[in-house]
């Protein structure tokens, strides 16, 4: 399956909900949902029931779109976070944000987890000083996420720090706006999520 290229605020529409897809416009009069707060389509404004199956697979299909995760990883991370024990739920939210691209969106690198997923891809960050181009790579605690030398010249970049730096950073995260550079304290946890996540929903889903 391709990854999903059509309008990003088509996805918060479908969910009724802000998953923060655009950056900025998220924030504006300009957002999508707050125009049109049902769902795209000609069936749309139809507030149809939902079964506990469907329930449970909106969910899923939320927190995917959140993270800009396929389906083929996604069950990947769920088979990871269930043979660690203990609650799957939160051990599965624990790896989602601990992902290189959400972590480099959350220290205020980026605009949004696409754009961090973009410039990741395209060399601009190195954790720990090593070369580091895979946006679904574990940032553990203590490991520094820092921009190239090259890439803090960028107007690009300048205009993002600029933009962001008032932007909340939560306090799993450290970050050094002058160095550009931020680091991993400790683990995320579901307190740290700005969107409200059921994930219990995603665990009986995949149990079935």
């Amino acid at each position: 399956m391709a990854r999903y290229t059509d309008a990003s605020c088509r996805l918060c529409r479908r969910e009724k909900e802000k998953l923060y897809l655009k950056g900025d416009r998220c924030y504006s009069a300009k957002c999508a949902l707050s125009r049109r707060s049902y769902a795209p389509g000609q069936h749309g404004k139809k507030n149809a029931k939902l079964s506990e199956y469907g329930t449970q697979l909106r969910e899923k299909q939320k927190v995917k779109r959140i993270y800009g995760v396929l389906e083929k990883q996604f069950k990947e991370y769920y088979e990871i976070a269930l043979k660690k024990g203990g609650v799957t739920g939160e051990h599965l939210l624990m790896l989602l944000e601990s992902r290189l691209d959400n972590v480099v969106y959350r220290l205020g690198f980026a605009k949004s987890r696409k754009e961090a997923r973009q410039l990741v891809l395209h060399n601009h960050f190195t954790v720990d000083g090593h070369k580091t181009n895979i946006p679904s790579y574990i940032v553990k605690p203590g490991q520094t996420i820092q921009l190239k030398e090259k890439s803090k010249k960028s107007p690009k970049f300048i205009e993002i720090i600029e933009d962001n730096q008032s932007r909340p950073v939560p306090n799993f995260l450290t970050v050094d706006f002058e160095a550009m550079k931020g680091s991993m304290l400790s683990q995320p946890t579901k307190e740290h999520i700005e969107i409200p996540i059921q994930e219990q929903l995603i665990v009986e889903l995949y149990s079935k």
